[in-house]
Order: structure tokens, then C-alpha cells, then sequence
């Protein structure tokens, strides 16, 4: 082992973190570099959004997680540029970085396939940011239908739509007709926010595509029992036409990318012809046994502790291990007692479904305190319909959106 040995890990979620705890007891100096100054529980984030749960019950400032780890510095910053052959990274504070070894796990941003100006008209879920920016714009709308004495309008405000049937455009389509129909049932006088349509719309002939058929159905039938308007064979072309899209850091690697912009990486997560850079998670295009590794949590974590094994791996003078994902088995939510799971070839629905999907997110948050505050937050939620994370907060032009 080389104590003088430099690894900078360039981003700070599930990939990011694990690599930088498996190199807690290896004599080498880590910088982990993250534009966020927390670690971001994203399965969680469409609750943020939707004010089922306050952004410091998934979230985490990343210097108390490795508080103890001694070998570790944290920076508050954002790479803009890898130079492979002078193995060095551009900060955006116009600061340089040197590496001997270079772990990528920027993850995925949003893609607008082009059109970037329709950002502002559908805003991704990605970060504390974009949920907030939802949150406000859902909760606005029935603010501004309240008022608005045109009923045409009025029904326009109350129009929802989620563009994607995967797991988190299930979660949130089931979450917003919840809020529509129970959480706000009896809060307006002039508009009924029952009445609000909320539209899942999937170009693919099913939800849940990459789950069985039986499940999918199932799920289709909880969407519909909550109120959700499922429209399959439905390919949206123009203003919410929004998709993820690899972080734009990987394309300065100089190294083949794949449609979506991932780097295609070595069996051994490191790219090709540089063997002391690893890229993981979103960024990363791997498969195993002839099938694409998801772009989900268990993924990016199952990478970043292999990642972090094969650097000490490499240091002791041994031979990389090339990547094996284990897949664990697929969790939605849809709603109230409602959720699809599916576990090797063990498959639930409903309650049961529901059931397990609160266990498995519980046990995988981050301290002690974020579990027991989420589970206070979801039965008082579950008893009593209520969502007190409904505060927003305006800025100029918020009150007046819904003028004319």
C-alpha cells in the first residue's frame, strides 16, 4: 500500500460513498469531491416533492458521515474537466486537482433530447432543488385554481401530468392523486381538488416495463383504483418530452460513450486504456450476463464497493476482479397499501407489497434519527392523510403565475 497514493472520488451518492467507506482502512489520501454539501437518499426524493416527507429526513451532510474517517478530506466543489493524460481535474472554482486514482460517479442529469429550453416547462427529479421546484408547482396549482373564476382554467390547474410509467412516475402519479383526493380533501372552498386528473403516460404497452407483465398489470389496476389515467402506446414528442440523460464529464474522458452519453467502461468498472479511472453508477455503461446494469441504487452501490475493492486490489500488486451485479429483485410504491414487488421469482402486490417496500427504504436510510423521523412522518401520514411538508416558498412572479 502506498500512503501518498491520491484517490479522488468525484461525487458524493450511494457509488461515490460506498467506494470512499471501502477505503477507510487503505493507506491512501481520498478527496471526495460533491457540488452538494449532503448525500441525497434519491429513492426517497419523489416524497420530498410530493411534501410527504422535510428534505432533512433523506438527506445527510457528507463531512458527518465520514467525520470519523480520517483518510478522507471532503471538498465542496464540482469537476468540470478530466485531463486523462495529466491525470488531473478541473474544478469549477478554476482550481486544479492531481490524482493517482480517479473514481467518476457524477451520475445522470436531465436530457431534453435537444431542447433544453423545455426544461423550465418540465423540471426532472434529480436533486433537493428539483424537488422543491415540484412540490411548489403542484401545490401552487390548486392555490391558483382556488382563485381563478374561469372554470376552463380552473380545470387546467387541476391537470397533472407524469411522463414515464418506471418506478419513480408510478410512485409519483399514485402520490399526487392521493394528495388530490385525501390529503387536501378538505382544505379548499371554491375548487374541489378531488376533481384533479392526474395522466401517466408510457409510450411502452404496459407500466412497470421492466417488470413481469403480471405485475405490471397489477399495478396498472392500483394506478386506476387510486384515480391515475394510464395511457400506454403514448410517445410524448413535444414540451415534456424529457428524459436522463450521463453527466456531460464523461464525454471529456476522450473514451467511447454510449447513445445516452455513458462511458462505456472495462469489465473491471475502470475505462479503457486508463486503468486508474473508474467510472460508476448513472455514468457507467456495463452489462452482466447480457443484460444492462439499472441505473438504480443497488447498482450504483454494488459498484462503488467494487470499485473500492479493486483499487486495493490493484495497490497490493493483485489481479481486478471484472464486475458482477447481483439483482436483488425490483420495488414500486404506487400508493396507500399499494405497491408491486418482485424478488427473484418470488412476486407481491398490494399491501404485502407496501408493506416491504416501507422496510427495505427504513432500513437503508442513513442514521438513526432520518429512520425515526420518516417513521413518525409516514403514520402520522398513514392515519391521518395530512402532508405538513407543504411549505413553499415564493419568489417574485409566484403569487401572479396565475393571472389572466
Amino acid at each position: 500500500m502506498d500512503p501518498d497514493h491520491h484517490v479522488v472520488i468525484l461525487g458524493g451518492g450511494f457509488d461515490g460513498m460506498l467506494t470512499a467507506q471501502g477505503l477507510k482502512r487503505t493507506a491512501v489520501r481520498i478527496t471526495l469531491i460533491d457540488k452538494s454539501n449532503h448525500h441525497l437518499f434519491q429513492p426517497l426524493l419523489y416524497q420530498v416533492a410530493t411534501a410527504g416527507l422535510s428534505a432533512p429526513s433523506i438527506a445527510a451532510p457528507i463531512r458527518h458521515i465520514f467525520a470519523d474517517q480520517k483518510n478522507l478530506t471532503v471538498l465542496l466543489d464540482e469537476a468540470i474537466a478530466v485531463d486523462a493524460a495529466a491525470k488531473r481535474v478541473r474544478l469549477a472554482n478554476g482550481g486544479l486537482l492531481d490524482y493517482d486514482t480517479l473514481v467518476i460517479a457524477t451520475g445522470a442529469t436531465h436530457g431534453y433530447f435537444g431542447n433544453e429550453h423545455w426544461a423550465r416547462f418540465a423540471p426532472g427529479l434529480k436533486t433537493m432543488a428539483d424537488a422543491f421546484e415540484i412540490r411548489k408547482r403542484v401545490l401552487l396549482a390548486f392555490e391558483f385554481a382556488e382563485r381563478e373564476s374561469d372554470p376552463l382554467k380552473r380545470e387546467q390547474w387541476l391537470r397533472f401530468a407524469v411522463i414515464g410509467a418506471g418506478p419513480t412516475g408510478v410512485e409519483m402519479a399514485g402520490t399526487l392523486a392521493e394528495i388530490a383526493r385525501q390529503t387536501l380533501s378538505r382544505e379548499f372552498r371554491r375548487v374541489d381538488p378531488a376533481q384533479a386528473r392526474v395522466l401517466l403516460i408510457e409510450g411502452a404497452s404496459r407500466v412497470l416495463p421492466p417488470y413481469t407483465p403480471e405485475l405490471s398489470a397489477r399495478a396498472q389496476a392500483q394506478l386506476r383504483e387510486l384515480g391515475v389515467e394510464v395511457r400506454l402506446g403514448a410517445r410524448v414528442t413535444d414540451i415534456n418530452a424529457a428524459d436522463v440523460a450521463a453527466s456531460p464529464l464523461g464525454a471529456s474522458l476522450g473514451t467511447a460513450l454510449d447513445r445516452a452519453g455513458r462511458v462505456l467502461v472495462e469489465p473491471d468498472l475502470c475505462v479503457a486504456g486508463h486503468p486508474d479511472i473508474f467510472v460508476i453508477g448513472d455514468l457507467a455503461s456495463i452489462a452482466c450476463k447480457g443484460r444492462p446494469v439499472p441505473g438504480t441504487a443497488p447498482g450504483a452501490k454494488q459498484m462503488g464497493r467494487w470499485a473500492a475493492n479493486n483499487i486495493r486490489r490493484g495497490l497490493a500488486g493483485q489481479t481486478r476482479r471484472p464486475f458482477r451485479y447481483v439483482d436483488y429483485g425490483s420495488l414500486a410504491t404506487i400508493g396507500r397499501r399499494a405497491a408491486v414487488a418482485q424478488i427473484g421469482r418470488l412476486t407481491l402486490s398490494g399491501r404485502p407489497a407496501w408493506l416491504f417496500w416501507l422496510f427495505i427504504h427504513i432500513f437503508f436510510l442513513i442514521g438513526f434519527r432520518s429512520r425515526l423521523v420518516v417513521m413518525i412522518d409516514w403514520a402520522w401520514s398513514y392515519f391521518t392523510f395530512e402532508r405538513h411538508a407543504r411549505v413553499v416558498a415564493l419568489q417574485d412572479g409566484d403569487s401572479t403565475a396565475g393571472n389572466g
